[in-house]
């Protein structure tokens, strides 16, 4: 009998007692390895394009050099709304660029400009959820949880 209170494993263990050898887990079955894991996982989702300025959605369409914003007028083709714009990067471009381009917010006709695309669950769910019928009062949709 230990002349300890509690009996738990600590630095007042025997040092002459010697602990049993753990066996090594074995891979968890299932998934994909190194995937990532989440809410978000199975749920359909399409890629969308937002403006940077004021976070509207816009149509995946050609960005030319031309396009502007439908709700802040903010120019579409400029290194804020490109995949490659990284604020820590030399330039602040992911892509070797020769040129600095002076300003970040304004039209530029980069060649390395690609759209800055984002995964809009939002929109998947509300395609989903359109063939159910949903209360649109948020009163409604209260009351239809406590339903019988």
């Amino acid at each position: 009998m230990s002349d300890r209170k509690y009996r738990h494993r600590g630095y007042m263990d025997e040092p002459d007692r010697e602990q049993p050898e753990r066996t090594p887990r074995a891979p968890r079955q299932g998934g994909m390895e190194g995937g990532p894991r989440g809410r978000g996982i199975g749920i359909p989702a399409g890629a969308t394009f937002k403006c940077a300025r004021c976070g509207s959605e816009e149509k995946m369409a050609e960005i030319v050099l031309d396009t502007t914003c439908s709700s802040c007028a903010s120019p579409l083709h400029s290194c804020t709304n490109c995949t490659y714009f990284d604020t820590s990067a030399l330039f602040q471009c992911r892509k070797p660029v020769e040129v600095k381009v002076e300003s970040k917010t304004k039209a530029n006709d980069c060649s390395a400009f690609e759209p800055k695309t984002i995964r809009n669950l939002r929109s998947a769910r509300t395609t989903m959820e359109a063939g159910t019928s949903s209360p649109t009062d948020a009163r409604s949709a209260f009351d239809a949880l406590f339903k019988k």
